[in-house]
Order: structure tokens, then sequence, then C-alpha cells
């Protein structure tokens, strides 16, 4: 992140110059302070407020396997509405355009169907606590073992985004220290995660969702009336999509995807179809326990299977909220004058993509809205951080410490245990923050981590689930081919501008070059796939199969009872027509942006 200049505040008033012209200057007033205060207090009380419904570790882990679907479909989707769902996709909708939809009508809606259909009656029919103890279940203690040390790497990285994005953006309106934001904002969550659990983070989720609405909301109807409406809207971004060499390519979706110098995500249809829509979509809601953990805190089967696909009907509608602010954003900044926007400029000489949505807040919402604005974004930042961090704590409680250092714990001896991991993994996810700092869209970061992680993943849980002769040899060391087959691919590759570096990739050597690090985090994500998927299958062929068929009821397709509908069920609570219905308004918007 480049360095950004001392701020100067007078009074209620913040102004804070940022490099290349621009400034994201706001005015708080009292009641802005009053409503930010308010949601720090209400978030912490309902921890509080919790804290004694924590008896067992299933409480303080599972919720008790005991709360109803529509809680558990909005914690779903609020679990995944953390900073990079907030500022990386309203970043992206400015360095994208339209063509950030895919992130949810291509790389969200299907994968959300068919886990809620096809892999929730695994999950939760099994019992398992955790995704990794699935993977026990399935094949074996090794395979269990890797997964919840990648996984635990992976979600301290995410949190660690969030942190990020969150001390960015008050060092940046506030002109607070960014090493105090990362600490105070560590602060809050561990309180509430600390005496509340799993229950405490999915009620605040539901909480952050609703906020996210109402403080987003008012910023896209502002935003749209200014410019134009949806026309003006079009106009400007075909005007800044010219002075690009790719006229058009910010307002149509899909008709400039033939070739990858065609459009700014610099990927052809089938690079976005196959590692976003498939591999990276389907690997993240189909794996990532973070949202899995969830919808097993679900009632019963049926809610659990509802749990996703309740969630994607406002996930469909989503790119309205967080998209548009971005494409909004780079609209008003090219049009310039006292109508337009302006942000501040990075090092490289491009907009600071990630603080297009602060710059908007500065712009439009007057006082008490602006005091909403930034709460809508305070529960985003909160968000992914307890998702991630509540997800942290029952994998390396349940998976790794009971299984490899204490496997007669208590269950009061596992709380405590977990409530130790809690203050580990945000210290932990506080240095992590740091290295988020090297992108200037910290979705593209989140594209890599996912790469390494959900990728070859994807490639075990589709063989495990849907092939019986997956042995457990073959799962652990598919794993591992997939994971150096993502490295070997980052370490030979770079996007175009970047340097070459662990992070970055052409670490071993740049011998292909892409349009983009995202272009660059897809393709990787399809060759980690494709390692994991065939070197899986002929280890698997050529090892015995280490479960029988009675130990794989519940556990395979083939094998096991498919859930049925009660007589009398309304449409509503059917997963496969709610799912059906999913997919075609899915298939409809996809058309209609085309």
């Amino acid at each position: 992140m480049p360095a950004l200049n001392t701020p100067m505040i007078q009074l209620a008033t913040i102004s804070h110059p940022l490099p290349g012209g621009g400034a994201v200057s706001l005015q708080l007033a009292p009641v802005d302070y009053l409503i930010l205060g308010t949601y720090f207090i209400f978030v912490i009380g309902i921890g509080w407020a919790i804290r004694r419904h924590m008896k067992t570790s299933s409480d303080f882990f599972e919720s008790g396997r005991s709360l109803p679907a529509w809680i558990c479909a909005l914690g779903f989707i609020g679990a995944n509405l953390g900073a990079q769902e907030v500022m990386g996709m309203a970043a992206s909708g400015a360095k994208y355009g339209i063509a950030t939809s895919h992130f949810y009508w291509v790389g969200a809606i299907p994968a959300m169907v068919f886990v809620g259909i096809f892999m929730m009656p695994f999950y939760y029919g099994s019992k398992a606590r955790s995704v990794p103890e699935y993977l026990k279940l399935r094949f074996d203690e090794k395979t269990r073992t890797f997964n919840a040390l990648s996984f635990a790497v992976m979600t301290v990285f995410s949190s660690g985004i969030s942190m990020f994005a969150l001390a960015k953006l008050l060092n940046a309106i506030l002109g607070w220290n960014f090493d105090a934001c990362i600490f105070v904002s560590s602060a809050i969550v561990l309180v509430y995660i600390y005496t509340g659990g799993l229950t405490s983070a999915i009620y605040n989720e539901v909480l952050q969702f609703f906020l996210i609405v109402l403080g987003f909301l008012p910023l896209v109807i502002l935003g749209l009336q200014d410019i134009g409406g949806w026309s003006g809207l079009m106009h400007n971004l075909d005007a800044y999509s010219a002075t690009k060499g790719m006229p058009g390519a910010w307002s149509s979706s899909w008709s400039h995807l033939g070739t990858p110098t065609a459009n700014p995500i610099g990927i052809e249809w089938f690079g976005l179809v196959a590692g976003l829509g498939f591999v990276l979509s389907f690997g993240y809601w189909c794996t990532d326990f973070l949202v899995i953990q969830r919808a097993m805190a679900a009632k019963d089967m049926n809610a659990a299977r509802r749990t996703p696909l309740i969630a994607a009907i406002p996930k469909m509608l989503f790119p309205a909220l967080v998209i548009l602010p971005g494409m909004l954003a780079i609209a008003l900044y090219h049009k310039g004058g006292s109508a337009g926007l302006a942000l501040p400029v990075g090092a490289d000489g491009n907009p600071d993509y990630n603080m297009v949505v602060p710059a908007m807040l500065a712009k439009y919402f007057p006082h008490g809205m602006l005091g909403i604005g930034l709460t809508a974004l305070m529960a985003s930042f909160m968000s992914g951080m307890a998702g991630n961090v509540t997800a942290f704590n029952t994998v390396w409680t349940y998976d790794l410490y009971q299984r490899w250092f204490k496997k007669d714990a208590s269950d009061a001896h596992l709380i405590k245990v977990g409530r130790i991991t809690t203050v580990v993994g945000l210290l932990i996810s506080a240095a992590c923050a740091y290295a988020a700092a090297k992108f200037n869209n910290i979705m593209d970061m989140l594209q890599l981590v996912f790469g390494f992680v959900n990728a070859p993943l994807f490639a075990i849980f589709l063989l495990g689930m849907f092939w019986r002769r997956a042995t457990g040899h073959g799962a652990f060391f598919g794993l591992l081919i997939g994971t150096a087959t993502a490295a070997i691919f980052q370490g030979n590759t770079l996007a175009v501008g970047e340097v070459p570096g662990l992070l970055k990739g052409g670490w071993m050597g740049v011998h292909q070059l892409f349009a983009s690090s995202m272009a660059q985090s897809f393709w990787m994500a399809i060759f980690a796939f494709t390692g994991c998927f065939l070197g899986t299958l002929v280890i698997c062929l050529a090892t015995k199969p280490n479960r029988t068929d009675d130990e794989l009821r519940g556990l395979v397709y083939s094998l096991t009872a498919k859930p049925q509908d009660a007589p009398g069920t309304p449409w509503y609570a059917r997963p496969a027509l709610l799912g059906t219905l999913v997919l075609g308004a899915t298939a409809a918007l996809n058309i209609m942006f085309w």
C-alpha cells in the first residue's frame, strides 16, 4: 500500500489527501459517531447475551444444530459478505466493469444450488462436525489433517484481508494509525466470538446483512441519479472503456470474452467458465467450511439443504449493491468536473480501486446516513473476520488439537481451547493483513489463496462423493499433487506489469504472461484441479480401497438414500424445485446483461 499523507483534522472535519490527486474527505457529526458506537456495543452485547447458552462444545462450535433455515441462510451469505465482498467487489466493479457479475451469476449461484441439493445430505447426514472430519470418515486421518492445516492457513489469510481493508479505510478517512486499526478491529471480534461462539457470529452476520443493504442501497440510488440513470452510466462506462482500447468492455458481461485482450479481466470465456465458474466457485461453496459451517448449524436436514438455496436468492441480486458502486465510481471518475468523483491514485498510476466505496460515501452521504454507511462497511469487516475465525477455531480444536494432542478432552476443555485458538487466530490474521497491502485489488489475492487450497480440494470431493473406488492414499497424495501443481504454475507465470515474487508469481522464471492477476489465478485453479483429479484417479486405481461399502453408506452418492420431501411440503421448502427456480432466474440475468 502506498504511503498516506498526514491527515489534517479540524474539530469534526476529517480530510485525508491521497497521492496522485483526489481525496477522501468526510465530516463526521456526533450522530455519525453515535451510530458507530451503538453498533460496536450491540455486536459485543450479542455475544455477551448468548454466553450463558454456551454449555457444551457443540453449542460453542456448532450452535447445537438448532437454528432455523432462514437464520442459517442469512448467516451463510453474511459470512461471505466480508471486506473482500463489499470493498473487493466494488474495486473489481471499477477495475473490470459489469463482467464482475460473473463472480455471482457464474461463480456462485450454480455452486450454491449444487451444495444444497447434492452435498449437504453428506455433510449433515454424516454428523461430521467439520469438512476435514468428513474427509476422515470418507478417506483417512492423513487426508483430514492435510486439509485442516491448509484450511487453517487459508482462513487466517482471508481474515487478514478483512483486517487490512478495515485498517486502510479507517487510516484513509479518519486518519487513524494503521497498526492501531488492526488492534481495535481484532479486539472487537475477539470479544463477541470468545463469549458467544458460532451462534454469536451467525446472529451478528444476520444483523450485518441488513446493515449492508440499508447502507449501500441509498448509495447506488444517489449515484445513478447523479450520472443520469442507467443510460448515463452506460454512456460514461463506454467512454472510459474506449480510452483503455476496449470499447464497450465495461458495460457488457459476455460479449467481449472472445479473446483475453478484448476485456479488462484479461481472460477468455473458457478460462472464466472453467476457472471461476467451475473450479474456484464449486471449490469454495462446496468445500469451504466457513460457509458450510452455517448450513450445518441448521435444525434438520431439510433446513440444512435449503440454507444455501435461500441464500442464493439475495446473492444473485447483490451485484446491484456491491458491484454497481464501483462501476459508478469509475464512470464518475472518467466524467470529471464538479459532477465527477476524485479517486486516490496508486504508485502504479492507476486509481486505487480499493477506495471507491469510501470515496462514494464521502461524495453522497449526509450526516446520519454517513454513520450508517460507515457502519455498513464496519459490519462487512466484522463479518468477514468473524466468519473465518469461527471456522478456524472449530477446525483447529476438533481436527487438529483433539485428534493429535488430547483425544479424551472434556467439553469444558474443548471450549477453553476454542477460545484460546480464537485469540491466536486473530493474532496470525493481523500478520497476514500486512501481506494484503501488496495487492491493489484484494480480490486478486483472495483468488490466489483459493487456487492453492480449494481447487485441488474440490477434485477430491468430487471423486470421494461420487466414486466409491476413491481411496485414502489417492486423496492424500492427490491433494499434494494439486497443491504442487498450483505452486509450479504460479512460479512460472506472471501478470503483465507485476514484479516476480512469492505472492505475484514468476519466482521460478517467467514462462507465461497473463493480462491480469485474476486471469493468472483462474488458470492456476484449472491446472491445480486437473493435476489433483488425474493424480488422485491414478493413485486410487493403483491402491486398495480402505473403506467397505458399509462404511461408505451416507458418504458416497450411490450408497446413500436420497432425501425425500414429506407429503404436503410447500414448493418453497422443496430443495430441488427451489434450486431449479434459482438457476432459471440466474440464467435470465446472464442473458439480460450479455
